[in-house]
């Protein structure tokens, strides 16, 4: 795989020069710092300030900071246009790089490349056009995308109350410069064939993972729905998603195996569990908040108790209370009865099959919750043998482990991969190593 090594074993250039700037030490002999407002063929321009109610596909896009997609382009789904006589003094031409100025996404670029249709761009947005016969325009966008575009970033706000860039700063944006433009294209070929070499490895790891989950959640639903001996015998289980069942097994309601306990209190133990707490399909626990985060009253729980979410049930926020006692919110809390295994029904109740159903009981629109009176209480499923739920909780417990570490050693591989490809693009478009040879090889 891919790692920072790989960049150590490439050739710098022959010589270098001090940039005069601490952010970017040396750079090539033959290179220059300039400021963006020596490198554009037109001063900065801020875009319309226009709502976006037009969506007439025939009238030119309007790109706000919103249509922004992490992959590099536009967002399909967020298609808005402007009328013709407004947008055209705003219109974009290929290349043009768009710096976000004000909010949360100030310092964020597109580079406008490769999109077939018309479009303009919104206010809060400020259009750069390069001179292409002093620097390649992908050049420039691969520079926003380095720690040293974030430590000038930094460095604006501190001279400012509000952080907002504006085209005054974005004007005296530093830019370590090839010393021709056909260098600096040469350099952004190579990066647009490397990054996309990177990004197909982390499009495969994300497949992967999305792999992993299905295989967990079908491992689940089949142990708890069928068991492990794939020769037992079956029975309809009279329940129409549930289908059959081992011919040992009893259907009974979720009331039956479990009580829902209600000890309300405003007095908040240490050990407080929020949904945000929760990790969605796992049952493992993120972290936990401070008793004073938590508002209004608060259930306790103990060990073993099974903690389902009722509000939002799509988000399967299911967990096994751990060795401590504590406190939830906006979390049912289910106390198995004897003759029930707690990890047994805690793996039943976080299967696919039944957070379906429950999300489909839900009421309220904003904040969609199920009710355990109307509906989760009388969830019907099949339960074997105290003996038999055991060696179910303890198979999935096992498979969960085998899952989480699978997810996790994956996980880890595509941050690698990000931060590897960051740190190509760093070092390649601050001079610190040398891809002509490569290029042209």
């Amino acid at each position: 795989m891919l790692t920072k090594q790989t960049l150590y074993n490439m050739k710098p250039y022959s010589k270098y020069k001090q940039s005069g700037i601490e952010w970017i030490g040396e750079i090539p002999e033959h290179w220059e710092v300039k400021r963006l407002k020596y490198l554009v063929q037109e001063p900065l321009k801020y875009g319309a300030n226009e709502s976006a109610n037009d969506d007439n596909p025939d009238n030119p896009r309007y790109i706000r900071i919103t249509d922004f997609g992490s992959d590099g382009n536009l967002k399909p789904d967020t298609f808005k246009s402007l009328p013709e006589n407004i947008a055209k003094d705003y219109i974009l031409k290929e290349g043009d790089v768009l710096f976000a100025r004000s909010g949360a996404t100030v310092g964020k670029t597109f580079l406008f490349k490769g999109y077939n249709e018309r479009a303009c761009f919104a206010g809060y947005l400020i259009k750069a056009t390069v001179n292409n016969k002093l620097i390649d325009s992908t050049f420039l966008s691969y520079l926003t995308k380095t720690n040293f575009y974030e430590n000038w970033k930094q460095s604006a706000f501190q001279q400012a109350t509000i952080q907002n860039i504006g085209a005054d700063k974005y004007n005296n944006l530093i830019i370590p410069t090839p010393s021709s433009y056909k260098e600096s294209l040469l350099i952004a070929n190579y990066l647009d064939v490397k990054t996309s070499e990177i990004d197909e490895l982390i499009a495969k790891k994300e497949q992967l993972i999305a792999l992993y989950k299905e295989e967990r959640t079908a491992t689940i639903n089949q142990a708890v729905t069928k068991g492990l001996d794939p020769n037992v015998p079956m029975k309809d289980s009279g329940i129409e998603w549930l289908g059959e069942i081992p011919e040992h097994w009893e259907v009974k309601r979720l009331k039956n195996t479990c009580q829902l306990i209600t000890n309300k209190t405003q007095v908040k133990p240490d050990y407080v569990l929020a949904l945000e707490n929760i990790e969605s399909w796992t049952g493992n626990i993120l972290n936990t908040v401070g008793a004073n985060e938590m508002q209004g009253d608060v259930n306790l729980f103990i060990e073993k108790d099974i903690l389902f979410n009722k509000l939002r049930p799509y988000l399967a926020k299911v967990v096994i209370a751990p060795n401590v006692g504590g406190c939830v919110g906006e979390l049912l809390v289910l106390r198995a009865y004897d003759g029930i295994n707690s990890s047994f029904l805690f793996h039943r109740l976080i299967s696919e099959y039944i957070i379906t159903i429950v999300d489909g009981s839900t009421y309220g629109s904003k904040m969609p919750r199920a009710s355990w009176d109307k509906f989760i209480s009388n969830i019907e499923f099949g339960i074997p043998p105290i003996i038999e739920q055991g060696l179910i909780a303890d198979f999935l417990d096992n498979k969960n482990k085998e899952f989480d570490n699978l997810l996790s050693k994956t996980e880890q591989e595509i941050e690698l991969l990000k931060e590897y490809k960051k740190a190509l693009i760093s070092e390649v478009v601050l001079g610190k190593i040398d891809v002509r040879e490569e290029v042209n090889n």
